[in-house]
């Protein structure tokens, strides 16, 4: 990976683990974070897809530059975010983002719409961006490319290398389902309640690279297991890798990939403060030699199906005794394990807040279900997607 380098070797503490770990945290600089987001863009009549992506990324290009672009569908649309090290300027961007994305739709008669699945008409099989490697996909994994008008929101958080990237992995890993219980927002699919709080959890995980990633041992652990995946043609390429967290293969980040988009850039604001915590913390134990936990891939993959399902009202498997404990428990312990992170950085009296509201109001699954259940029609939660995705007032900072 050419932007890590190819610093080899075993995944233990660094050199000098334990003069990092005496070092004034609060003196150390402040950890990057960027987001990408998905939107769906709907006829304002008819509420369904429209697609109509190319245009928009036109019309949206001459204010956004590379920061907005297609994606697989032709019903998707991506913005992109600088890095930042304050939350309270990542938020003003990204409303900007999704402000100039809205005006682009607007002038074509469209909307977007931020939200992890589809809430009504029938997006299977879409119909595809053009492109060599879309086509290559869709070659390869046929059916399963079907189902992709689904939308995500991506946090990468700045490390200095590979190596670094997988130990914040191995020690954020554990930490998945509750980050799927924090951005659940995808009820919803062909107008029909799923059942679930994050339906797109449940579509994504069908891909043969995805989910929770394996703990890695090693930087050749991981070379050695990407190439096996590449060689034996079950991803395309080191792009194609999508587990729920990753190093970056084009930035040097580590990505988490496990939230669906947010309906409010409030709650995607919470997720980038909470998962810049997760690592930052993750560094602060790598420096001190601190070992993560390491639960069985099965039972984290169940917890997350759990997350998913469920959302913030059911109940979440707690790894470490295997027991059913209340999701929203699950949350707060997260953040109070992020707390030292969340004040180094500025960011608790923010999150807090943005949690607070959370708890009160519900995850955007939550949103969208009580905004069905005032009429019985899912109208009526398009319509309310549609105006949290373009709210524009500053409520988070």
């Amino acid at each position: 990976m050419g932007n890590f380098g190819d610093m080899a070797g075993n995944l233990g503490p660094p050199p000098a683990a334990h003069d990092a770990a005496r070092t004034d945290h609060r003196r150390a600089p402040a950890v990057t974070v960027g987001v990408e987001e998905e939107y769906l863009l709907v006829d304002p009549v008819s509420r369904k897809l429209s697609p109509s992506a190319d245009k928009v990324v036109a019309g949206a290009c001459g204010e956004l530059g590379d920061r907005v672009s297609t994606e697989i569908t032709r019903y998707q649309v991506e913005g992109r975010t600088d890095p930042h090290t304050d939350l309270a300027a990542l938020a003003r961007q990204l409303r900007a983002t999704r402000g100039s994305i809205a005006r682009a739709a607007g002038r074509l008669g469209l909307h977007i719409v931020s939200s992890g699945t589809p809430v009504l008409g029938h997006p299977v099989p879409p119909p595809f961006t053009g492109g060599p490697r879309y086509a290559e996909s869709l070659a390869q994994f046929r059916a399963l490319d079907h189902e992709q008008s689904t939308c995500a929101c991506h946090i990468h958080v700045g490390v200095p290398d590979l190596p670094t990237a997988l130990r914040v992995s191995n020690h954020v890993r554990p930490w998945l389902p509750a980050l799927v219980t924090l951005a659940a927002n995808s009820p919803f699919w062909g107008g029909q309640d799923t059942g679930y709080a994050s339906w797109r959890t449940l579509v994504w995980g069908r891909w043969p690279v995805s989910g929770p990633p394996p703990f890695f041992e090693s930087q050749s652990h991981f070379e050695d297991l990407v190439g096996d995946l590449i060689a034996t043609g079950t991803t395309l390429d080191r792009g194609g890798v999508y587990w729920d967290i990753r190093p970056s293969h084009h930035v040097p980040t580590v990505e988490v990939r496990v939230a669906d988009a947010a309906s409010t850039v409030d709650d995607t604001v919470l997720l980038a403060g909470v998962v810049r915590a997760l690592a930052d913390t993750a560094l602060q134990e790598t420096a001190a030699g601190r070992t993560p936990p390491r639960p069985e891939p099965e039972i984290l993959r169940a917890a997350c199906w759990r997350a998913a399902r469920d959302g913030l009202g059911g109940a979440g498997i707690d790894l470490a005794t295997r027991r059913l404990v209340p999701a929203a428990a699950q949350v707060d312990r997260l953040l109070d394990r992020t707390r030292p992170a969340l004040e180094r950085h500025g960011d608790l009296p923010l999150v807090s807040a943005a949690w607070a509201r959370l708890r009160a109001h519900g995850t955007g699954a939550d949103r969208q279900r009580a905004a069905f259940r005032r009429h019985g029609n899912p109208v009526d939660v398009v319509d309310h997607l549609i105006a949290s995705t373009a709210r524009a007032e500053d409520t988070a900072v």
